[in-house]
């Protein structure tokens, strides 16, 4: 695979056996935003976190794609979420990144 559009394709053949796949979901997320085809990337991830348990991670990349979308309230509620994740799972740096972009996000 030499290219974003194989390495796509790929992963959403992998999707289609197996659509709650959690690597290959965030695979695809990666390739959709390296292709700059937001609105998917954006759909995967929602996806994903609607389907795994999440760290906090997945939540700060969704709130960034939602952002850069100019879906702002969506975006605010993937980072107060992605805030929750992150100090459930004692991932205090992340909760502090996620604040950070929630305040990023306000201004």
């Amino acid at each position: 695979m030499d290219n974003v559009e194989d390495r796509i394709n790929y992963f959403e053949r992998l999707l289609a056996d197996n659509p709650d796949n959690p690597t290959g979901l965030l695979a695809l997320a990666n390739e959709y935003q390296k292709a700059e085809r937001h609105d998917e990337e954006a759909a995967i991830l929602q996806r994903y976190v609607a389907t795994h348990e999440d760290e906090g991670n997945a939540y700060a990349r969704l709130g960034e794609v939602l952002a850069r979308q100019g879906r702002g309230e969506e975006a605010r509620t993937a980072y107060e979420t992605g805030v929750r994740q992150a100090e459930k799972h004692g991932h205090s740096g992340m909760a502090e990144d996620l604040r950070l972009a929630l305040l990023q996000l306000g201004e």
